[in-house]
């Protein structure tokens, strides 16, 4: 078993990446429903978490049948970094994750997310201040570097091992990269075989496949593998690559029956939570992933993200899963969609 403090994952977990206006209790839903051993909320503001921003408090918001489940913040002031995790810790999540690693304007050069990576000695600091503000086990997410010239996984992840987290997840770019190119998995796997390192290390960036995954374990002996993007749309991607690893065999794609039934139920969860207004608008950045690769769906695409009531909606997916009836879907790698000024580090 891998364990991130008093947590116990499985021997080789597999985590939802936490994604900003993606990795909603909705979403997380159905990823868990299909295999997500450890997932994480949207991260949140330190700031806005201090001045009882809305928004902010909303992203608190975790249930019962998600755990175990991390809550993630950001920041780059020591002082605010401490009162949101003492105001997180009231709302007892399994853990805390720190973001280092989101690469948008409006985050890292700011000072947050990736921006930390320029400065090791304030990483560690905030680190700290963190550990020491809450008795829950903290985790970071974080980034290669800041650029290719600046490449200091190995040195951040010792010192952040140091002053007290439990667990590392690394995702294979830069921040200047933002999401493009291949993820690099080299210094990943250079962390993880590091001596000195003892917590676990998860690797994150381009994982769309069983076989990709398994290729990853075993190459890089990472202690599991954070999934987001190829989540989005298609959460039966964890119980696939269980599947294979444990078999060398892959399970069935899911049916158009398959699609349309998460689909409703990740629709009727985020009108619960969200309400039926926002929680039908949100919705609709969904629909184009779980209709992904059918031929002449356009019309129906257009229908879902027009209307205004789950009553209609429902009639909708319904006529598409008639009309469907019987259409295979290939086995194909999953199409990772690139975030300009989203966030899913």
């Amino acid at each position: 078993m891998a364990r991130i403090g008093n947590i116990l994952l499985p021997d080789f977990p597999l985590l939802l990446a936490p994604m900003e206006d993606v990795s909603d209790p909705p979403f997380r839903a159905v990823c868990k429903d299909h295999g997500a051993d450890l997932m994480y909320t949207e991260f949140i503001s330190s700031e806005g978490l201090i001045r009882d921003a809305i928004k902010s408090r909303k992203k608190l918001d975790i249930f019962e049948y998600e755990r175990p489940v991390g809550i993630q913040i950001f920041g780059g002031d020591e002082e605010s970094l401490s009162l949101a995790a003492r105001i997180v810790e009231v709302t007892k999540p399994d853990l805390l994750d720190i973001n280092f690693g989101c690469p948008v304007k409006k985050v890292a050069l700011k000072g947050a997310g990736a921006g930390v990576l320029r400065d090791i000695d304030l990483m560690a600091r905030l680190t700290s201040a963190v550990v020491k503000s809450t008795s829950l086990p903290v985790t970071v997410k974080t980034r290669l570097g800041w650029d290719d010239q600046t490449k200091n996984i190995e040195e951040v992840a010792e010192r952040l091992q140091d002053v007290g987290i439990k667990a590392l997840a690394i995702h294979g770019r830069t921040r200047t990269q933002m999401y493009k190119g291949q993820a690099d998995w080299n210094l990943i796997g250079k962390v993880k075989n590091n001596p000195r390192i003892t917590i676990p290390i998860f690797g994150n960036g381009d994982v769309d496949s069983p076989e990709k995954a398994l290729e990853l374990r075993n190459r890089y002996g990472v202690d599991g593998i954070m999934i987001g993007r190829a989540a989005i749309g298609y959460p039966w991607i964890f119980n696939e690559i269980k599947h294979f690893m444990k078999t060398g065999e892959h399970l069935p794609a899911p049916t158009i029956g398959d699609r349309v039934a998460v689909c409703k139920k990740h629709l009727h969860r985020s009108v619960e939570w969200k309400g039926p207004v926002v929680g039908i608008y949100e919705m609709r950045r969904h629909y184009a992933n779980y209709l992904k690769g059918m031929p002449n769906i356009k019309e129906y695409r257009t229908k879902l993200v027009t209307l205004t009531t789950v009553e209609e909606l429902d009639i909708v997916l319904e006529e598409i899963e008639r009309n469907y009836a019987g259409y295979v879907f290939e086995k194909t790698p999953i199409e990772l969609v690139n975030y300009h000024e989203k966030c899913p580090v």
